[in-house]
């Protein structure tokens, strides 16, 4: 496309903008946003939109964005959506990002100056030996960057940027959707679907160049809730049980090379204990369960189960109660019933000059729930890298190809109506 090779991005430096304000999600909130400094940037990418024209850009009261870019073609073409997150995670701080761009990157050590312990190898991130000669974006060392998911988001301000300014480019409705909370697996507790009004999705929330995920996680939640018998310790011999020890030796005896994040990979899943609190007499584990089949999770929940039954055989007056909830389903139950989305994501991916890269994700997306809440929704590369942590980075060159992508899918599905 002869206007995409002469065009001056605005990706980069609309993102050197972003990461500064600070948007980490609290999962400890029971508001929406969890943190009211989400809508800062919120408010920033809305003036943004109606600076370039797009006259129904605006924050709701929980914190999501919504615009419309006007379709420009006389054909009758499936609303499409592009979806990115603001918020970044809670693992890792997101106040006074100040973010380094390393030209022409020569595979050398990048020490982040703030804290020089933070050092970006390429012998411990080898997707690094992708971008001799690219443009290297990172945090200074005390914080994360924020690609994940401000690369998205930037990306999309582009995609849009340029097709204000080549009307002669042909597509249909795109609708834009910027959510809060998707860290900590709100995402879209409380978006309006029927104001979106979209009727296919892309989330830009991916990691390496050229790829399109079209797989999730299956995920459970999980409450162990063990009752003790408590007792004065000076007179509790053959009387105490303790929830808390019960809970330790639970913990201790699950799997450690096998069925565990440290040990698994690819399409292996896992139980995962994050929390535990308590005291003698009561004492609650939460975890978190992940397999690609829904079958998979229930054999977690059931090993989970027999695990603890057996570990209180030796404590015959302690009890237990254990909860699942559903957080959410692989995406490919849904996205399977509608290949076109991956088919169109893929050629688009071509059309930029990429060999693409059909993936799964170990993990979730806004895009995950969407799809079972009746928008299907893959997910694209952002070029985003070691997110949620200090060492996260991204390319500029990776970013404006994602750009590309986008502009190259609103014109596949124009062409396809």
């Amino acid at each position: 496309m002869q206007a995409l090779s002469s065009y001056s991005f605005t990706a980069h430096t609309r993102f050197l903008r972003y990461v500064t304000i600070d948007t980490q999600s609290n999962p400890y909130s029971s508001s929406c946003p969890s943190t009211e400094k989400q809508k800062d940037l919120g408010k920033v990418l809305v003036e943004e939109l109606l600076a370039m024209g797009i006259v129904d850009a605006h924050v709701d009261e929980h914190g999501y964005v919504y615009a419309t870019l006007p379709s420009n073609t006389s054909k009758q073409v499936p609303v499409l959506c592009y979806c990115s997150h603001m918020d970044t995670s809670p693992d890792c701080s997101g106040a006074g990002v100040k973010p380094i761009i390393h030209k022409n990157y020569q595979g050398q050590d990048l020490v982040l100056p703030d804290d020089p312990k933070q050092v970006l190898r390429l012998a411990e991130h080898p997707d690094l030996k992708e971008q001799l000669g690219n443009d290297i974006i990172t945090a200074s060392g005390t914080t994360l960057l924020g690609a994940d998911n401000k690369a998205g988001l930037a990306e999309i301000m582009d995609c849009v940027h340029f097709l204000l300014n080549n009307p002669e480019i042909k597509h249909g409705t795109i609708k834009l959707l910027f959510t809060p909370d998707e860290e900590i697996g709100r995402g879209v507790n409380k978006v309006d679907l029927q104001k979106l009004g979209a009727e296919v999705a892309y989330t830009v929330d991916g990691e390496t160049l050229g790829s399109l995920e079209n797989e999730t996680f299956s995920a459970d939640g999980a409450v162990i809730r063990i009752a003790g018998v408590a007792s004065h310790p000076g007179f509790a011999k053959g009387k105490m049980e303790s929830a808390l020890k019960i809970a330790a030796e639970l913990i201790a005896a699950l799997p450690k090379n096998e069925s565990s994040p440290e040990s698994t990979e690819g399409k292996q899943g896992f139980i995962h204990p994050v929390a535990i609190k308590g005291s003698v007499e009561e004492t609650i584990i939460e975890l978190i369960l992940r397999d690609f089949t829904d079958e998979g999770l229930v054999a977690h929940a059931n090993y989970l189960r027999k695990l603890t039954e057996e570990v209180l055989k030796a404590y015959p007056n302690a009890t237990y109660n254990l909860k699942t909830t559903e957080q959410y389903r692989n995406m490919k139950q849904v996205l399977d019933q509608h290949p076109k989305l991956t088919e169109l994501g893929l050629e688009a991916i071509r059309r930029a000059g990429i060999s693409p890269k059909l993936q799964s994700i170990r993990g979730g997306t806004d895009g995950s729930r969407l799809s079972f809440m009746g928008l299907p929704c893959p997910n694209i590369f952002a070029g985003e890298h070691a997110f949620h942590s200090k060492l996260e980075w991204v390319s500029v060159q990776d970013m404006h190809k994602a750009v590309e992508t986008l502009v190259h899918l609103a014109v596949l599905w124009e062409e396809k109506s």
